[in-house]
């Protein structure tokens, strides 16, 4: 019974104790190469409990244990065989903090760590970490110098080593073929390949390396190499060779790649002048100029890949100065007549200008002018339409057709101040007249059916005289409207009362008649629709028929001004 009493409280203390790191009996971690890297490894103790050997193994391909470092809580601790003087315990107290400090880890440490906690009187206690070890990339570029002209080939190649292994790529806007290549142990290369020519020298050609354990890839800078040969160009200055003139010189410039740095200069068929040096690419003449200086000088540019020439006629003239100072003249005088056409048609535009825009004055004037006029013709045009008294001879057929139209109106309201007799024919006694002051008819007989007629030229004479209204309304003045018109507008006189400023006089009476009947009941008609016109429209005053007064009339002096 005590026996199994010990053995329970033993189990309890047991379940008490605990790993505090790392928690989980089997674990896995992952650390750099050439970096430190530490293992954890921490038990925490109950009462009574005491660790009293601390020791971490590893374990090998083939299931053995190799072990690594020891540390007993009353003999220190101990490093063995190949890991002595790289690892370590993290603390000066092994036994309460037994985490592993790897101080340089290489490739090889990776594997499966063992921690053994020995504790008295609890037991054994362990946790295992397995440890990843990653290589960062080691990668470099091998740049190729190209010939301008060769065939398709590699341009550069780029490498790199690492765990797990990189991936690489080019940067590059050259036109070219990447090809890729793995190897064992985490060796990678890539190949750029093109057709070389002389536009891509200088080009970028960058490699990038790609790995998990960089956060950004690795960048190898390159720039691509393209050699060619050069291109000689000679620059002469002025080219006004004369004889005497001082510090000549003639300069050659090669280009290539890479720069050529050999440059001869020649004469063809002579040698070079004496005199003549060569500083760089140069031919100086340390003397004035002779005439027989003159001749073809070659320039010659090599570089390692070739060589470019060049070619110059140099022609020494005798009197430089004099054509000189003629080209000169001729240029004043070319430049003085440039400035003088430009001057001159700068003038002629001003002046069309001017002149545009003076004849633009001028006929919008004119057109003021006629405007004006032409109002004041149209305005004269309807005076004289208007006025019956017009003087003017160009209005003269209209002045007669108004003193027929009186003359007209006067022998009606002759007629009407004795009324013919429709019986007889005769003149007699006043015949009795209706309300609108006219004769009476007879309806028995033939007289009623001229009764009838009369009547139907009635009806027609009050619709001409509607229609007549109507157009004096319109447009006629104020001195032939009628004045009854003007009686209901409440201008004017009214009617009845005399008109205002006149002497009244009454019409004088009628001469006798003495023609034959049907010529009286022919002049009937007329007579009476006259006299209507003549009663509603005008009136006599000292002898003259004038217009009775309308409210729509414009009244208009003789000589044209409006009353």
């Amino acid at each position: 019974m005590e026996l199994a009493l010990l053995v329970l409280v033993a189990a309890c203390l047991r379940c008490r104790a605990d790993f505090v790191a790392p928690p989980q009996p089997s674990t896995s971690q992952r650390s750099f190469s050439e970096r430190a890297t530490r293992l954890p490894c921490l038990y925490r103790v109950e009462e009574g409990e005491q660790v009293v050997q601390v020791t971490w193994t590893k374990e090998l391909p083939g299931g053995a244990k190799d072990q690594v470092i020891t540390a007993h809580y009353l003999d220190g601790h101990t490093e063995f065989g190949r890991y002595a003087g790289r690892v370590r315990f993290e603390s000066s107290r092994p036994t309460e903090n037994s985490a592993l400090l790897i101080l340089s880890t290489e490739e090889s440490d990776g594997g499966r760590y063992t921690c053994h906690i020995s504790t008295f009187p609890n037991g054994n206690f362990e946790r295992r970490i397995t440890l990843t070890v990653w290589v960062l990339p080691i990668s470099s570029l091998d740049p190729v110098v190209l010939v301008e002209g060769e065939s398709f080939r590699v341009a550069a190649s780029c490498r790199a080593v690492g765990r797990p292994p990189p991936r690489l790529s080019w940067d590059t806007e050259l036109p070219g073929r990447s090809q890729n290549r793995s190897k064992e142990g985490g060796s990678v290369s890539s190949h750029f390949s093109l057709h070389p020519l002389r536009g891509m020298n200088g080009q970028q050609l960058d490699c990038l390396v790609w790995h998990p354990g960089l956060e950004r890839p690795r960048r190898i800078h390159n720039r691509l190499v393209v050699q060619y040969p050069p291109d000689a160009v000679i620059s002469a200055g002025s080219g006004d060779w004369f004889v005497g003139l001082e510090n000549a010189e003639l300069e050659c410039s090669g280009g290539g790649s890479p720069k050529p740095q050999n440059i001869t200069w020649t004469r063809r068929g002579a040698a070079l002048p004496d005199g003549s040096s060569v500083a760089g690419g140069t031919l100086v003449f340390g003397r004035a100029l002779r005439a027989n200086d003159s001749g073809v000088y070659e320039c010659v540019a090599r570089n390692p890949v070739g060589a470019g020439t060049s070619e110059y006629l140099m022609t020494v003239k005798e009197s430089p100065r004099r054509t000189g100072g003629v080209d000169n003249l001729l240029l004043v005088l070319l430049g003085a007549a440039a400035g003088a056409l430009v001057l001159v048609l700068l003038l002629v535009v001003l002046l069309l200008n001017r002149h545009h825009r003076h004849q633009n004055k001028r006929l919008e004037m004119e057109l003021s002018e006629k405007t004006e006029e032409i109002q004041s013709f149209s305005r004269q045009a309807s005076f004289r339409r208007l006025n019956s008294v017009s003087t003017d001879p160009r209005v003269q057929r209209e002045d007669e057709s108004l003193m027929r139209v009186d003359s007209r109106m006067r022998s009606s309201q002759m007629s009407l101040e004795r009324p013919v007799s429709t019986l007889s024919g005769r003149w007699g006694p006043r015949a009795e007249v209706d309300e609108l002051g006219r004769p009476a008819v007879w309806h028995d007989g033939r007289e009623s059916l001229r009764g009838a007629e009369l009547e139907e030229r009635r009806r027609r004479v009050e619709s001409y005289l509607k229609s007549s209204n109507m157009s004096l309304d319109s447009g006629l003045p104020s001195s032939l409207v009628p004045l009854k018109a003007q009686q209901d507008q409440g201008v004017g006189p009214r009617e009845g009362d005399p008109p205002q400023g006149e002497d009244w006089a009454p019409p004088p009476p009628p001469p006798p008649a003495e023609e034959h009947e049907e010529e009286e009941e022919e002049e009937g008609g007329s007579s009476y629709q006259l006299s209507e016109a003549l009663t509603n429209h005008f009136y006599y005053s000292n002898g003259v028929l004038r217009p009775r007064p309308h409210s729509n009339a414009i009244l208009l002096h003789p000589r044209g001004q409006i009353i």
